[in-house]
């Protein structure tokens, strides 16, 4: 199998696993990421974490956040494999119940997502950042009160 149909099977089945996540279900996006020690995530609802025990801990938490959602859309702005490495950025459009809103919410996220092999060479998730800017925010944002 080619470096990009090794990403591309990787990005298939993080997107599969988005329905069960946004239903409370942390498992199947789980199984995607590498289970290594270098492993980081970094998601909207905290700082970000490494290695895998954090990562399992941080995801947990998160699915935990949302509940009686689905992914609706997948935005691609930028998608590059080698070898040896791989990163997408997307918007991902999912909606769902929200921390303790009782109300289906559409919502966006900019993602950045970056791969590798591992030693079986199928391919994992290594890093993913994740926040709710998508669109141009003043300069003054950025400014922590």
């Amino acid at each position: 199998m080619s470096a990009v149909e090794g990403v591309d099977r990787l990005i298939e089945q993080f997107q599969l696993s988005m329905d069960g996540f946004l239903k409370g279900d942390p498992e199947p996006t789980k199984r995607v990421f590498s289970h290594k020690e270098d492993v980081t995530l970094a998601n909207p609802f905290g700082p970000p974490v490494r290695g895998w025990d954090e990562v399992a801990k941080v995801t947990e938490h998160a699915a935990s956040q949302v509940r009686d959602g689905e992914m609706t859309g997948f935005e691609t702005v930028a998608k590059y494999v080698t070898e040896e490495l791989a990163y997408v950025v997307w918007i991902e459009r999912p909606k769902a119940k929200v921390g303790g809103s009782e109300e289906i919410t559409p919502f966006a996220l900019r993602v950045t997502r970056i791969f590798r092999p591992e030693e079986d060479g199928e391919w994992k998730i290594v890093h993913r950042h994740a926040d709710p800017i998508t669109t141009a925010q003043p300069a003054e944002s950025v400014i922590q009160e």
